[in-house]
C-alpha cells in the first residue's frame, strides 16, 4: 500500500514537471542567429520599462531609464574608438555602474573583461593584459589599485580609461576620463549596431582559476551568458516580472552575472544589488527591500545559519533560492529556520559544457544534468584517469565518486580560453570509445538515491582534484599561491595545498616549506607580501615550517600526505605550525587550546 507521504511526493514531483519543462525544451540559440544579451535587454526594456529594474546604495532605476543610461555610456564607447569585436575590462566592486558598463559594451558589439576585484599586482597585471583589452573602465574605490600597475601595461594613450566617481565624489586622476561628464551630452536612444549581433560573438571574458598557474579567461559567447540567465536563472527561480533579487555575490562571477543579472533582466524583474555580503545586515535588507529570490554560495548561507536569531528573519519574504556550495547538513536547517519553500543547487563553471540544476527541489544534490555526462575513475595518488585494456576510460560505479566528464559536441560545445594550451589541457579523449573528446570538470560527483524522480538520475557534488581548491567559495590555484609566497627572500619551494576545518565549506590554504635548522623565520616579510600581493579568499590560513621538503624523482612537490596530517598537531612530528585567526593581521604558533577551538568547530573560520 502507498502510504500518504509518498503519495504528495509524486504529486509534488508532478508539478515541479510542469515547471521545469520550458527549460528542458530551451534551445541554445545558433551561433548565427541575430539575438544577444543587448537585444535581449532592450526587448525587456520595450515589454517592462517602468518595472524597477536595479536598487543600489539609496538609488534606483526602472528599466527605460537604465537603458538610456547604457545607451549614453556607449556613445561615450564608440567615440573613444571602442567598437564591435573590441574588449574593454571592468575594474570595480558590485556597483550600478558595474551593470551599466557590462550593458554598454555588449550593446556595441564589444566584448566586457570581468576583473575580480580584489586583485593587486601581479594577478591583476596578468587579467587585464590577457583578454587584448583596448581600456579599462575603473571605479574609484579600485583607482590606486589600478594606478599600482598602470605603468607596467603595454597600452598606449589611445586606450580609454574611463572612471566612475564613487561615494567621495572625488575628480578623477590624471590618467582617466570622468564617464558621467561624457555621458551627460549623449543620447539615450538604441544603438541599430545591437540588433545585427550574433549569438556566436563573445560577450564576456570571466577569469576562472583552473586547476595551475594564474587566472585563465574564459571566453563566454552570448549564447552561452544568455542560457545561464534564460535557461538556468529563468527556469532555476520561475522568474516573474514581480519577483525581486537580492543579490551581494560577486557580478565578475558566473552565478552572480548569469543566473543572477542576466537572468533577471531577460524577465524583468528588479536586481537590489549590495557591494558585499554582511550576514547582521541581510535579513533587515531582505525585509527592507522585499527581496523574494537570492544567489547564494554555501558558504552564505552557513554564514547567516550562525548568526542570532533576530526578528526581522521571521516571516521573511525570502522563498527562492539558487546557487551552488549548500552542504547536506546545512540545506535542511537552512530551509527550516529561515522558510525558504524551493532550493535550487546548480553546478557549473565559466567555461564548461556542462551543467546540472535541481529543478524537482529535491534535497542535498545538485540535481541532474543538461546534457551527456560520464563518470570515471580517479587515482588522487597519480592524479590520473583510470584506463582500461582497450585503453578508454573505466566507469565509475553508482554511488561511489568519479570525475566528471562533459561530451563536447555541436550542442554542447567547449569555448575554452585564451590560452590554447590551457584549453587542450581541459579536453579528455577516448573516454567511451576512441576518437571522443570530454570537457574534463576536475570535480568529482557520485550518483544518490533521491526517490521517486520521474528517472531522471541525480548527482551530488563531492569534491575537487588536482591542484585548486576552494574557499571563502573561490577557486584557489595552489601554484599561484606558490608562485606569490616563494618571493620570500627565504622560502625557495612553497607547497600550497587545502586542508578541511571542521564545520566549514571548502578547505583552508595551509603552506609548507624548509628552513634550515635553528634559523628563524621572517613571518613580518610573509605577513607583506600574503597580504599585498594575494587576495583575502587566498591567503593561507595555516604554515608548516619543515626542516626538509619531500618531493618525487622529478621534484614535484608531495601534497597527499601533508593534506591527511594537515595541522593537526599529533601527525606533524617536530614541525612548526601556525595559524592566522580569523581578523588576525599575523599568524601565531598553534597551541593545543585553539587547535581544540578549531577541531570542534567554534574557532570563527
Amino acid at each position: 500500500m502507498i502510504g500518504l507521504a509518498r503519495i504528495r511526493e509524486y504529486f509534488r514531483v508532478l508539478t515541479e514537471l510542469a515547471h521545469i519543462l520550458p527549460a528542458r525544451k530551451y534551445q541554445m540559440p545558433e551561433e548565427d542567429e541575430q539575438t544577444s544579451l543587448g537585444s535581449v535587454f532592450e526587448g525587456t526594456v520595450s515589454r517592462y520599462p517602468d518595472n524597477i529594474m536595479l536598487i543600489f546604495e539609496g538609488r534606483q532605476w526602472t528599466y527605460a531609464q537604465f537603458n538610456a543610461e547604457v545607451n549614453r555610456l556607449a556613445r561615450v564607447l564608440a567615440g573613444k574608438g571602442i567598437s564591435r569585436g573590441d574588449t574593454v575590462a571592468i575594474f570595480m566592486e558590485n556597483r550600478a555602474e558595474y551593470i551599466l558598463a557590462m550593458l554598454a559594451l555588449v550593446k556595441l558589439g564589444a566584448s566586457a573583461s570581468l576583473i575580480n576585484n580584489s586583485l593587486t599586482g601581479g594577478a591583476l597585471l596578468h587579467c587585464l593584459s590577457a583578454t587584448n583589452a583596448k581600456g579599462c573602465i575603473v571605479g574609484e574605490e579600485r583607482s590606486a589599485a589600478f594606478d599600482s600597475i598602470r605603468d607596467e601595461l603595454s597600452w598606449t594613450d589611445t586606450e580609454p580609461l574611463l572612471w566612475f566617481s564613487d561615494a567621495d565624489s572625488k575628480e578623477p586622476p590624471h590618467w582617466a576620463i570622468d564617464a558621467r561628464v561624457e555621458m551627460a551630452s549623449m543620447s539615450g536612444e538604441n544603438l541599430t549596431v545591437t540588433s545585427t549581433i550574433t549569438a556566436g560573438e563573445t560577450a564576456l571574458y570571466i577569469f576562472t582559476s583552473g586547476t595551475t598557474g594564474l587566472p585563465k579567461a574564459a571566453v563566454i559567447l552570448h549564447r552561452k551568458i544568455l542560457a545561464a540567465g534564460q535557461a538556468i536563472g529563468g527556469t532555476g527561480f520561475r522568474l516573474k516580472p514581480e519577483d525581486r533579487l537580492y543579490l551581494c555575490l560577486p557580478i565578475y562571477h558566473i552565478t552572480g552575472m548569469g543566473p543572477g543579472v542576466c537572468g533577471f533582466i531577460s524577465a524583468g524583474g528588479s536586481i537590489v544589488l549590495r557591494r558585499k555580503f554582511s550576514a547582521s545586515s541581510f535579513w533587515s535588507e531582505v525585509q527592507e527591500y522585499q527581496a523574494n529570490c537570492f544567489i547564494y554560495v554555501g558558504e552564505l548561507c552557513r554564514y547567516l545559519l550562525m548568526q542570532p536569531r533576530c526578528p526581522e528573519e521571521k516571516g521573511n519574504p525570502l522563498k527562492k533560492i539558487l546557487g551552488n556550495g549548500l552542504r547536506p547538513d546545512v540545506w535542511k536547517e537552512f530551509k527550516d529556520r529561515f522558510g525558504v519553500s524551493r532550493i535550487c543547487e546548480i553546478y557549473g563553471s565559466s567555461e564548461g559544457n556542462v551543467s546540472f540544476m535541481n529543478l524537482l527541489n529535491k534535497d542535498s544534490t545538485i540535481g541532474f544534468p543538461s546534457s551527456k555526462i560520464a563518470l570515471v575513475k580517479y587515482n588522487h595518488d597519480e592524479a590520473e584517469i583510470l584506463r582500461d585494456e582497450s585503453g578508454v576510460c573505466i566507469e565509475a560505479p553508482v554511488g561511489e565518486p568519479g570525475l566528471l566528464l562533459g561530451k563536447i559536441s555541436s550542442r554542447t560545445r567547449f569555448d575554452g580560453y585564451t590560452d590554447s594550451a590551457a584549453t587542450e589541457k581541459k579536453i579528455v579523449r577516448n573516454v567511451i570509445e576512441q576518437g571522443d573528446q570530454w570537457f574534463n570538470t576536475g570535480d568529482l560527483i557520485r550518483e544518490i538515491d533521491v526517490g521517486f524522480a520521474l528517472g531522471l538520475k541525480h548527482y551530488q557534488f563531492v569534491d575537487r582534484t588536482g591542484d585548486t581548491f576552494r574557499w571563502r567559495a573561490e577557486n584557489v590555484s595552489t601554484n599561484e599561491v606558490g608562485e606569490v609566497l616563494n618571493r620570500h627572500p627565504q622560502i625557495n619551494m612553497a607547497n600550497v595545498y587545502g586542508v578541511e576545518v571542521p564545520g566549514v565549506e571548502g578547505r583552508a590554504g595551509m603552506v609548507a616549506f624548509a628552513l634550515e635548522e635553528s634559523v628563524p623565520f621572517d613571518m613580518e616579510t610573509f605577513v607583506r607580501i600574503v597580504d599585498g600581493e594575494l587576495p583575502v579568499y587566498a591567503r593561507p590560513v595555516f604554515l608548516r615550517i619543515q626542516r626538509s621538503m619531500a618531493t618525487t624523482g622529478t621534484f614535484k612537490l608531495l601534497k597527499g600526505e601533508l593534506r591527511e596530517q594537515a595541522y593537526h598537531l599529533d601527525n606533524v612530528g617536530d614541525d612548526e605550525i601556525y595559524v592566522r585567526r580569523p581578523q588576525g593581521e599575523s599568524y601565531e604558533r598553534l597551541d593545543v587550546g585553539f587547535y581544540k577551538c578549531i577541531a570542534d568547530g567554534s574557532a570563527g573560520y
